[in-house]
């Protein structure tokens, strides 16, 4: 269900986009999913509308609730925390939780700065959910390497 095409793509990419894939469609309560970059980037989308350009062009006006939203917010949400935890001598920051009356949005590390944040409906169970991120986070981290990074960050540049 991921939105990147898979043609030209590594198989490493291609497993994390079944992974994501797999973390939409079997988990209940997920809304969206995106996978940041340390510096903000969108790596994976759950949205297959973010990487559609004819679906860019019929969308109207700032989408909410979209996967490239969802991205914004988990890359500021990550920057506030890890700064949080630096003030409090945290250590660094695992894993974020904003309940709201409408949704939530979680959000945890990966590697080397990168982050999944994931969008869910406001009666999921939250602990599965986080269930579920740290085990995309176990199968991700270690392959999601700067190499693989730039190339997920090409292919969803290559369709916006």
């Amino acid at each position: 269900m991921t939105a990147t095409g898979t043609f030209g793509l590594s198989s490493e990419a291609r497993n994390l986009q079944w992974l994501l894939g797999n973390l939409v469609e079997e988990v209940p309560g997920v809304r969206s999913v995106a996978v940041v970059s340390s510096d903000g980037l969108l790596l994976l989308s759950s949205d297959p509308e973010v990487q559609s350009a004819a679906a860019e062009a019929d969308r109207p006006e700032g989408p909410r609730g979209s996967t490239a939203d969802l991205a914004t917010i988990v890359s500021g949400i990550g920057s506030l925390t890890v700064g949080a935890a630096r003030l409090m001598d945290g250590g660094g920051v695992k894993q974020t939780m904003v309940a709201m009356e409408e949704g939530s949005v979680f959000v945890m590390s990966i590697s080397d700065g990168s982050l999944l944040g994931v969008h869910a409906t406001p009666d999921c169970d939250m602990s599965v959910i986080a269930y579920h991120m740290a085990l995309f986070v176990g199968r991700a981290g270690h392959v999601l390497t700067p190499e693989l990074r730039s190339e997920l960050a090409k292919s969803m540049e290559s369709y916006q």
